[in-house]
């Protein structure tokens, strides 16, 4: 385990979404991203809670509340032994729940490396 203060993880999460496409970043507008200890009665690094931008159709998103990406701080350095794999797994869990939010399923995350 290593451990990073609250803040200092949060830098971690911002730093992997800078890290992302512009593109990308242009399409999560409506997307609030937070941090947690952990999530309550599960084991995950990561959640994404709303509706894919390829589920949505133009009346069934009109008065949704944000998507939501919450990162386990205490998952993620549960299983690191230096800062360097904090930041490595910060950075695929912010890929891997972004990647929900574009419609990307787990099995298909597992092929191309990012479950």
């Amino acid at each position: 385990m290593f451990e990073v203060t609250r803040q200092r993880f949060e830098e971690l999460v911002a730093d992997a979404l800078d890290s992302l496409p512009p593109d990308l970043g242009k399409q999560m507008d409506n997307v609030a991203v937070l941090v947690e200890g952990r999530a309550e009665g599960r084991a995950l690094f990561g959640l994404y809670q709303g509706i894919p931008l390829t589920s949505r159709g133009p009346s069934s998103y009109a008065w949704a509340m944000p998507d939501r990406i919450t990162l386990y701080q205490d998952e993620i350095c549960g299983v690191c032994s230096s800062e360097a794999e904090v930041v490595a797994q910060v950075r695929k869990t912010v890929i891997h729940e972004v990647a929900h939010h574009f419609g990307i399923s787990d099995p298909r995350l597992d092929e191309l490396g990012w479950a």
